[in-house]
């Protein structure tokens, strides 16, 4: 079995429970779902757009502190608790991933904090 190594940074949210910002394993980072909260862990206001940059910044922080980056990104799972807010996400969405990963976007009930969007993310390193 390869080693897994945890990965945390300050330079993106801290987790919200017992996980890691990420795990690297074979190659890969597998960076857990990002919500729109700033360093400290508060959320931040502002439009769906605004809200998805967010969860992209912590994203490429995250990735960056694991020895990857944004563009090492070959798959990417997008929630949301509104699909009305599909367009808005994927027009912010469209300037952090221009090497198009595979992804998913699926509408969710709920998500932690009430926040509208969370973004995962697998890269290799």
């Amino acid at each position: 079995m390869s080693e897994l190594t945890n990965v945390l940074t300050k330079d993106a949210c801290p987790p919200a429970g017992p996980y890691s910002q990420a795990v690297k394993a074979a190659g890969q980072v597998w960076v857990a779902g990002q919500i729109p909260a700033d360093t400290s862990g508060n959320l931040i206001d502002g439009s769906i757009g605004e809200k998805t940059a967010q969860c992209c910044k912590n994203l490429k922080a995250i990735l960056e502190a694991s020895g990857s980056s944004l563009d090492k990104v070959v798959r990417v799972g997008v929630f949301l608790t509104d699909m009305k807010n599909f367009a808005e996400m994927n027009a912010e969405y469209g300037k952090w991933f221009t090497h198009k990963p595979a992804r998913s976007c699926v509408a969710v009930y709920q998500l932690p904090k009430g926040v509208p969007v969370e973004i995962e993310a697998i890269a290799v390193q």
